[in-house]
């Protein structure tokens, strides 16, 4: 795939939008909400940022242009489904990198970008959109 955004890689009528909305799983972070729909043969990306999140259109606009930047960098890694992303309220206030970096562990979360490799302590847990197989187990309790 090409760097380019070609009308085919958009979410673009009503009907794809509202199927989106009401079978797709959903991640949220402070700054947008992820719903990914994994059917069709591309990644499609859809834009939805209200005069709520910021009443002017140049705010707005800059908003739809760093996520749709940054879902463009990402598209040739994820597997096919429709992503729709909301803004939320402060991602009026966010700057392009934090709306970016949101975009990715948005992805990440939702299974469709291999999670990020840490350096914290806890080890990374491995969640999947795309395969439901988890299984965990307890740590024997110890005396003492």
């Amino acid at each position: 795939m090409t760097a380019t955004f070609p009308r085919s890689a958009r979410v673009r009528t009503g009907a794809d939008y509202k199927r989106v909305f009401e079978h797709a799983r959903r991640t949220a972070e402070p700054l947008l909400s992820l719903h990914l729909y994994a059917q069709g043969t591309t990644p499609r990306l859809g834009l939805a940022v209200s005069r709520k999140v910021d009443k002017r259109a140049v705010g707005r606009n800059r908003i739809k242009r760093a996520l749709r930047d940054e879902f463009r960098r990402l598209r040739s890694e994820l597997p096919p489904g429709d992503y729709v992303v909301v803004a939320r309220a402060g991602a009026a206030r966010a700057a392009s990198g934090e709306l970016r970096a949101a975009l990715v562990r948005s992805l990440a979360r939702a299974g469709a970008l291999p999670a990020s490799a840490t350096t914290g302590t806890m080890p990374a847990v491995a969640t999947s959109l795309f395969s439901h197989s988890s299984t965990t187990s307890k740590p024997a309790a110890t005396a003492g």
